[in-house]
């Protein structure tokens, strides 16, 4: 299995589109109540600053040798320049990147043992002008074996924009994949799958579903004509996943303690797109995914998976 995986998926080129953001965390130790307010005094002992959102998912794909570019808007600051030279010294290319007047993404979290205490947003949303991202765009799909549209609603992935992408990916039969955000997902109509966990899937809904296989599988369906799609790919949490395209797969969780469930799905995507692009069947990319997915919610914090880690994990099943 281990040679399978590394022949098939290294050396893949994927480009990832979306919102990249910047995790920063304060890890520490809560002993007191502090006398100022009545809240937790948090003694900090370690720092942190790890890529987010459409950046962790290029992360994840670096990581697992691939070749990658991603095209995303990163601020003129402090934050910017961090986010700018983690994605440079994990060999991910960013010349496709643009460089605005908004603050760059970041989110900071503070955590008191285990427990995160509070959570900072720095960020100011707004739809990007398309014409500035798309000739980016454009030039490198021709090259590139899929493309990962990350949307966590910060204003790269327009409407205009993903329906440019999703034409241009068919016309030259590229694998696009979308992680999605909010309740239209009109403008993913005719990407080759669609990779959303329960909640982001009920969105889209018109009546609410339990995380249980049949009702998985008779909404995902409805989805799937509804929005001309190859398939869907569901997180489901401690369920697993369900693939539903020719056929459906429910692929259990492994059992295991989870720590920290966020960057999951940024690591379902990164691992099931280059399992595509290295022509895996649809089913196996899942497998990965799943398997990747474990990996990381062991971890506290998002947190990207290496290739060794990944193997190790395979061949220990």
């Amino acid at each position: 299995m281990k040679k399978f995986v590394l022949n098939e998926i290294q050396n893949c080129r994927v480009l990832v589109i979306g919102d990249a953001m910047l995790d920063k965390y304060y890890f520490g130790e809560v002993t007191r109540i502090s006398p100022e307010a009545p809240v937790p005094i948090n003694h900090v002992t370690k720092i942190k600053e790890t890529l987010g959102g459409a950046a962790n998912v290029a992360h994840n794909l670096a990581l697992l040798g691939c070749q990658t570019f991603l095209i995303a808007h990163i601020g003129n600051d402090i934050h910017g320049e961090t986010l700018s030279k983690k994605l440079i010294a994990r060999g991910i290319d960013i010349s496709g990147a643009v460089r605005t007047s908004q603050p760059t993404t970041t989110k900071i979290r503070v955590i008191g043992g285990a427990q995160q205490m509070l959570r900072l947003d720095f960020e100011d949303i707004a739809d990007i002008d398309e014409k500035i991202f798309l000739p980016n765009i454009a030039v490198r799909i021709p090259d590139i074996d899929a493309v990962i549209i990350s949307d966590y609603g910060k204003g790269v992935c327009t409407e205009n924009l993903c329906r440019e992408i999703i034409s241009l990916c068919r016309l030259q039969n590229k694998i696009v994949v979308v992680d999605p955000k909010g309740s239209d997902w009109q403008k993913y109509s005719g990407a080759n799958f669609i990779t959303p966990n329960l909640k982001e899937l009920n969105a889209v809904l018109p009546k609410k579903i339990a995380n249980v296989d049949a009702e998985i599988e008779s909404a995902s369906r409805m989805i799937i004509e509804k929005f001309n799609l190859q398939g869907l790919l569901v997180t489901r949490s401690a369920a697993g996943l369900t693939l539903i395209d020719k056929k459906i797969s429910h692929i259990k969780a492994k059992a295991q303690e989870v720590f920290d469930v966020s960057g999951a799905g940024d690591t379902v995507i990164a691992v099931f797109t280059l399992g595509l692009a290295g022509k895996l069947s649809s089913e196996t990319a899942a497998y990965l995914a799943n398997v990747a997915a474990g990996v990381v919610v062991a971890k506290v914090g998002t947190y990207a998976v290496s290739r060794e880690e990944l193997l190790e994990r395979i061949d220990s099943l």
